[in-house]
C-alpha cells in the first residue's frame, strides 16, 4: 500500500509538471503575444501622434499663409520688432506708433497682407467686419447688370480691355466674368450683413478673406465700379447736369486720367498688379462705399499729414473705418480701444 501511495504521488507530481510546462508555454506565448501587441499599439499611437502633429501643423502654416489679414498683434510690441535700432526712420516711426497708442488710443492692429491690393483688403474687411450695410446707391441699382449697362446703354465697348489685377485679363468675355465679381461681391456682402453676432461675423471674415481667388473678385468688382462711378460723372460734365463732387474734378484733372478710358487703362487695370490706389482712387473709394476712411499716415508724423480722410467731403451718418500705413502703399488695420 505504501508502494502504491508513492507511485500515487509520482504520477500526480508528473502528471502535474506536464500540465505546467504545457500552461507555462501557453502563458509564454500569451504574454510574448500582449508585449507584441502593447509594443505594436505603442508604436502605431506614437506614428499616429506624430502624424497629427504633421497635418495640425501643416493646416496651420497653410491657413496663416493664406489669411490676408492676420490676428490682432500688440501695436507697440510691433513696433519695437518691425522698427529697432537709432535711424532717423526708426525712431520716428517708433514715436508715431506711441502717439496712435497713448492719444488715439489704438492698442492693437491687424497686419494685411502686402501686395497690390492692400488698401482694398483693407477697406473692405473692416466694411465686412462691422456689418456695414450696401451703399444707399447700391440699393437702389442692381449691381450685376451694370458691365452690360456701360455697354449697351452708354456705349463704352471699350471695356472690353478691362483687366482683372495680375490675370491681366481682357477680351470679349469680360463681361461674365466681371458678372462674376459682382455677383461675389453681392452675395459675400449681403450674406455678411444679416449676421447679427460680431464674432460669428468676424469668423466669416477671417474665412472669405483666407480665399485668395474669392476676395481677388471682391477688389475687381469694386475697381469696376469706380469705374462705373467715373463714367457717370463724366456724362454728367459732358452734359452739364447737377454739380459732381470735387473728387471727380481732381481725378479729370490728372493728364493720365482725363477721361475714363484713360482712368481704366493707366490706372484700375493695374492695381492688384503692379500699383496700389493712390489718393484719388482713395476718395473714389469712400465715396463709393459711403464711409469715412480715416488714415493715420506714420511717415508723416508731426505734420497736418499725419491723419487724413477720405473723401474730405462725407455725410455725417456715413461709418468710418479707420487704416494706418508707414509709406503710402501696404496699409494694416488700427484696433481702436477705449
Amino acid at each position: 500500500g505504501r508502494h502504491e501511495g508513492q507511485s500515487w504521488t509520482a504520477a500526480t507530481k508528473e502528471s502535474l509538471c506536464f500540465m505546467w510546462q504545457k500552461v507555462k508555454v501557453q502563458l509564454m506565448l500569451s504574454m510574448s503575444f500582449l508585449v507584441a501587441v502593447f509594443w505594436y499599439c505603442r508604436r502605431l499611437y506614437s506614428f499616429l501622434a506624430q502624424l497629427l502633429k504633421r497635418w495640425s501643423n501643416y493646416l496651420q502654416r497653410k491657413l496663416i499663409r493664406n489669411l490676408s489679414v492676420l490676428t490682432e498683434v500688440d501695436l507697440l510690441g510691433y513696433s519695437a520688432r518691425e522698427w529697432k535700432g537709432e535711424t532717423k526712420q526708426a525712431k520716428l516711426m517708433r514715436e508715431a506708433y506711441e502717439e496712435l497708442f497713448w492719444n488715439y488710443h489704438i492698442k492693437y492692429l491687424r497686419q494685411v497682407r502686402r501686395d497690390n491690393y492692400s488698401v482694398l483688403r483693407a477697406v473692405l474687411f473692416q466694411t465686412f467686419s462691422q456689418g456695414i450695410h450696401f451703399p444707399s446707391w447700391m440699393k437702389e441699382r442692381d449691381i450685376l447688370k451694370l458691365p452690360e449697362k456701360l455697354l449697351y446703354s452708354q456705349g463704352c465697348n471699350w471695356i472690353q480691355q478691362y483687366s482683372f489685377g495680375p490675370e491681366r485679363y481682357t477680351g470679349p468675355n469680360v463681361f461674365g466674368k466681371l458678372r462674376r465679381c459682382m455677383e461675389t461681391l453681392k452675395t459675400s456682402w449681403a450674406e455678411i450683413i444679416t449676421t447679427k453676432d460680431p464674432e460669428e461675423r468676424g469668423n466669416m471674415c477671417n474665412t472669405l478673406f483666407s480665399d485668395e481667388s474669392k476676395e481677388h473678385k471682391l477688389y475687381e468688382a469694386i475697381k469696376f465700379i469706380m469705374l462705373y462711378e467715373v463714367v457717370e460723372a463724366y456724362e454728367q460734365i459732358k452734359n452739364r447736369e447737377e454739380a459732381i463732387p470735387n473728387l471727380f474734378s481732381r481725378l479729370f484733372a490728372r493728364d493720365s486720367s482725363s477721361d475714363p478710358l484713360s482712368f481704366m487703362m493707366n490706372h484700375l487695370n493695374s492695381i492688384g498688379d503692379s500699383i496700389c490706389l493712390d489718393q484719388v482712387e482713395l476718395f473714389l473709394l469712400g465715396y463709393l462705399l459711403e464711409v469715412k476712411i480715416r488714415i493715420y499716415r506714420l511717415h508723416r508724423f508731426n505734420t497736418e499729414e499725419f491723419q487724413v480722410n477720405y473723401p474730405d467731403e462725407y455725410r455725417r451718418d456715413w461709418n468710418e473705418i479707420s487704416l494706418l500705413t508707414e509709406d503710402d502703399r501696404y496699409y494694416h488695420i488700427p484696433l481702436l480701444r477705449t
